[in-house]
């Protein structure tokens, strides 16, 4: 979800313009930033019951962009996605009228969920991918295996037929690998919603 706002970006008193070059500072004043606004969003997340995964801001000509991406253990609809984004917009909002250097000027602010390419780096994103195909690095090598279990320490997975067990630590990110159902694999009931689905589009069409 997307919002605009307006911070009022009142410099902290006794402050003064540094002599470092304009792309070293643009780069560490964004930085500064992005350290302050999770400071202030992970709170509002968190109290809304959901994860903070990332908090990214950018330059887009005079405004800022502020990427904010949250999760939830069993996953996060469009109606919670809004919720958050509108107690995010209130936090930054008074964390400006608290006199904080936050977002000088106006600010666009997108919160969003992560989207199926997201790596898996944290035991929660193991768990909210149970039963899914997978591709991992553990050790020198690449595995490809779908996620059978998951708890704190490790993962457990079904390669080629072979149960196994990986401890986190040992693993690096892992990438949920995209699946196309074979029609001789969907059962009778699917085929007739495709066919009906393929029906009214027809239907449809003759109607125009």
């Amino acid at each position: 979800m997307t919002q605009r706002g307006r911070a009022a970006g009142r410099p902290p008193a006794g402050t003064r313009p540094t002599s470092r070059p304009a792309g070293e500072r643009a780069r560490g004043d964004l930085a500064a930033r992005r350290v302050q606004l999770r400071a202030v969003i992970e709170p509002v997340v968190t109290d809304q019951g959901y994860h903070l995964e990332d908090v990214s801001v950018s330059r887009a000509g005079r405004r800022h962009v502020v990427r904010v991406i949250v999760d939830a253990e069993q996953g996060i609809n469009l109606d919670a996605v809004a919720d958050v984004s509108r107690a995010v917009s209130a936090a930054l909002d008074a964390a400006e009228e608290r006199g904080g250097e936050l977002l000088a000027g106006e600010y666009q602010l997108e919160v969003s969920s992560p989207g199926v390419d997201r790596p898996l780096t944290l035991p929660r994103h193991w768990r909210r991918n149970i039963g899914r195909l997978v591709r991992v690095t553990a050790g020198d090598r690449q595995v490809t295996g779908r996620v059978t279990a998951a708890d704190d320490e490790r993962v457990t997975l079904d390669v080629d037929g072979t149960v196994r067990e990986f401890a986190y630590d040992g693993l690096g990110p892992g990438r949920v690998q995209v699946e196309f159902t074979r029609l001789e694999e969907l059962s009778d009931e699917d085929l007739q919603e495709i066919e009906g689905a393929a029906d009214d589009e027809e239907v449809e069409d003759e109607e125009r």
